[in-house]
């Protein structure tokens, strides 16, 4: 028996001998877990891992074990294995889970305006100069669009007032031609909504203000990710639908003087993994000038699906369609004797637009996300009247006019993938993203129809009389491929580094055909001359940029930026017949940088301010100069005019005197804002006659807006104060001595400044609005115009009433 005994002792001790050896790592990064528990049921102890994620576990029997691993930030870990056997891998999951939408409600303030972060989405804005507006805090006048109202708190931009409807946006800023925001990327929700982003950059389509949630700017630097423009970026957050309701009901009507009515009406909500938010926008008027009647309308639709916990994807659709009558330019004479008359009763405007996107977003893990993003366009434009370049001649039905028709048809294609990292335990966030993009432009102009009506049909020029010079037929293929990267370097708590690349390729054709019509001094033809015309031009290109931030404290940050720009020549510049202006045949494309240096911070809940410096070099800048012809008739030449350098200083503050939260009553509201921009532009270089030492067009010296905001309960006023230097219109500066002589379509723009005031009543579901636009009736214009919707003076709206009626539901 005690030898029987000793044997099982001695069996039992060998059975005991087993050993589990292994490594524990973290799932998807392959990294160790450091301290992670290795715990063996049948032994009722635990083991933990060392540095490398190893671990022995001794004095096990063979035969199957259960086994649980655990790690703090990690989910358990259970499996039975079978000893003997050799090293064991365990991998634990994170348990960092992407949570759904967080709404963070701050404390009400006044402000109109604050910036991007430096990470948002899968698109980095560290160290650049940036500005978001959020039109819900305004009080001003949404329902028209009025540029001037909704942008007032950004320092620098140029706006146009091509009408009173806010049919069509048009700014610049630091020396950019402010023509239907050409020089800026144009974005809605992240995707293209120009005409051709590269080939013909001109956008048509506005949003309704009373549609987006936020206005993102970022100038300047914003190439490396949005494009090659001088400009930067101008993106169109449209409103979305509501987490919390099935549907939510908005409904907005507004009139005001000179005919204006407009209707807003949106529902959105969501339903389980669905989501949906849509809008209808009806709009109409009849213009301050006459023969400025519009009719809008626009509908759009966002419908989402939450397929996983970290897969969304979504689609959206949007079409505007709009006809406006247009009351053509005037003489200066003119506008002196009366900037409310019209001399053109038969100029006609015809825009029909449709946006298409598909989007993905997937988070991949905590620190890692993609985004994708297919978008098209399909749209027209059609521009029919008589437009001579004196714009005093009398216009009768007899004469035909001047049609130009353009198709538009695009495609493309973004992806971007966002990871968070670290590098020598110091933080960092890489971009990578790639771009695919088609377009095809058909542009075609000749003669069009007498009478007065809309008629947009091309007629033959056998009885033309309206001293057209010519027609054309022209089709504009573009391709345009481009990658970059951008990667913020976090090198300590208070300093980031952001370095980028952009390469692009861009291919641009022009395949058509151009009649030329010569004339004698009394304007009859005297021969057709056919030219066809097949050109191609492909070039590849690298930019760079690198931008840096340093935060001494926690609500201020110095930050400077610099990075490379490019335009190539649009297809507006190619070739497009017009009485008042020629085109370089030789033009070359427009290289550069932007500069920015700056400080801004915030005192939470009473001040917020933006100061900067920048610097922006223009070669081979394409602008308009004034020549004559062998009839000694004047007319702009546009041409590559040389370099041009740009310096300015663009400050901004606001600041809340009083909030709801602050005074003892919590009632009132009471803050003031301000920004100035003081711009110097010249010509430092050309081969052109009287350029070199011109003012640049387009830069007012002084650009000054001030504002106020009061309110008591549901009560809310704004007073707005704008003030526009001198500014000119062609290189060459004609007009620039006092008494010059000046052209329709060549000449000073005068300073100006105007008044605007809205106020605002708010109880529960109601909301009623009230707006005075240009209150002190001041007459001024904007713009000189060469072609449509002149050529030649534009005056601005006098002043005007709306009042708005608004409910939510």
């Amino acid at each position: 028996m005690l030898l029987f005994a000793a044997l099982l002792l001695s069996v039992a001790e060998v059975r005991a001998q087993e050993t589990l050896r292994g490594r524990v790592l973290a799932a998807g990064t392959g990294q160790p877990v450091v301290g992670a528990e290795v715990y063996v049921s049948s032994a009722a102890r635990a083991v933990l891992t060392d540095s490398t994620g190893r671990f022995v576990f001794g004095g096990l029997a063979s035969g199957l074990q259960q086994v649980q691993v655990s790690a703090l930030g990690y989910q358990p870990y259970k499996i039975a294995v079978s000893l003997p056997a050799d090293g064991f891998l365990f991998e634990l999951t994170s348990r960092d889970r992407t949570l759904g939408e967080v709404v963070v409600a701050a404390p009400q303030t006044t402000f109109g305006q604050t910036r991007l972060r430096e990470v948002e989405g899968t698109a980095i804005f560290a160290a650049k100069k940036s500005e978001v507006i959020v039109p819900e805090n305004l009080v001003a006048n949404l329902a028209t669009n009025n540029a001037r109202q909704v942008y007032a708190r950004v320092p620098g931009l140029n706006i146009w007032e091509n009408d009173g409807g806010g049919l069509q946006l048009s700014i610049g800023g630091r020396g950019l031609d402010p023509n239907r925001t050409s020089n800026f990327n144009v974005r809605q929700n992240g995707y293209d909504i120009s005409a051709d982003a590269l080939g013909y950059p001109e956008s048509y389509y506005t949003p309704p203000t009373e549609a987006v949630k936020r206005i993102q700017l970022v100038r300047g630097a914003a190439s490396l990710q949005y494009g090659t423009q001088f400009g930067g970026l101008l993106n169109f957050e449209m409103r979305g639908p509501d987490p919390d309701r099935k549907a939510a009901i908005t409904s907005r009507q507004t009139v005001g003087s000179f005919g204006f009515f407009n209707s807003f009406n949106s529902v959105g909500g969501t339903v389980g993994k669905l989501s949906y938010y849509t809008f209808v926008q009806y709009k109409r008027g009849n213009g301050w000038r006459p023969n400025s009647n519009f009719e809008s309308k626009t509908a759009y639709a966002d419908v989402r699906y939450q397929a996983t916990e970290n897969v969304k994807v979504g689609l959206q659709v949007t079409h505007m369609d709009y006809l406006a009558q247009q009351p053509g330019g005037l003489s200066d004479a003119q506008f002196l004797r009366n900037p409310r008359q019209s001399n053109r009763e038969r100029n006609w405007f015809d825009v029909n637009w449709n946006l298409f996107n598909a989007n993905a977003d997937w988070k991949l893990n905590a620190r890692s996300n993609i985004n994708l993003i297919a978008f098209g366009l399909v749209a027209s434009r059609k521009s029919l009247g008589f437009r001579p370049n004196d714009v005093t001649r009398p216009d009768d039905e007899a004469n035909s006019r001047d049609l130009i028709s353009g198709d538009f048809r695009n495609y493309g294609l973004e992806a971007r993938y966002l990871n968070r990292y670290q590098v020598a335990g110091k933080d960092a966030v890489v971009l990578l993203g790639t771009r695919y993009y088609r377009g095809t432009t058909h542009s075609t102009q000749g003669f069009g129809p007498t009478g007065r009506g809309a008629d947009f049909r091309f007629v033959s020029p056998e009885n033309e009389v309206s001293g057209a010079l010519g027609s054309s037929d022209y089709r504009f293929p573009n391709h345009n491929v481009a990658f970059f990267v951008e990667n913020i370097l976090y090198l300590t708590d208070k300093l980031s580094v952001t370095p980028g690349f952009r390469y692009e390729y861009i291919r641009t054709q022009a395949n058509g055909v151009l009649n030329i019509i010569d004339r004698d001094r009394a304007g009859n033809i005297i021969q057709i001359r056919q030219q066809n015309e097949a050109r191609t031009s492909g070039r590849g290109l690298l930019l760079g940029g690198i931008g840096v931030s340093y935060k001494p404290k926690e609500q201020v940050e110095i930050y400077s930026n610099i990075s490379q720009n490019y335009r190539s020549i649009t297809f507006s510049d190619m070739q497009i017949v017009n009485p008042s202006a020629v085109i370089d045949p030789n033009l070359q494309d427009e290289r550069g940088y932007s500069f920015d240096v700056g400080v801004r911070g915030e005192k939470a809940g009473f001040l917020t301010y933006d100061v900067s410096v920048f610097a922006l070099n223009y070669n081979n800048r394409i602008g308009e100069i004034t020549e004559f012809d062998a009839l000694d008739r004047i007319f702009r030449r546009r041409t590559n005019i040389g370099r041009a350098f740009i310096v300015g200083v663009e400050s901004y503050g606001e600041v809340e005197f009083l909030n709801q939260e602050s005074t003892e009553a919590g009632r009132w509201q009471l803050s003031a804002f301000g920004n100035v921009a003081l711009i110097r532009g010249r010509y430092l270089k050309s081969q052109l006659t009287g350029v070199e030492g011109s003012r640049v067009e387009f830069v007012p010296d002084v650009n000054l807006k001030l504002g106020t905001r009061a309110g008591y309960g549901p009560f809310k006023a704004s007073l707005q104060y704008l003030y526009l230097s001198r500014q000119f219109s062609d290189a060459t500066n004609v007009g620039k001595k006092q008494g010059a002589i000046s052209t329709p379509v060549v000449g000073p723009i005068p300073a100006y400044q105007i008044l605007d005031a809205s106020v605002s009543w708010e109880h529960r579901w109601l909301k009623l609005e009230g707006s005075v636009n240009n209150l002190a009736d001041a007459r001024y214009f904007t713009r000189r115009a060469t072609g449509y919707p002149g050529p030649g003076i534009l005056p601005s709206d006098g002043r005007s009433y709306f009042l708005t009626v608004g409910v939510k539901l």
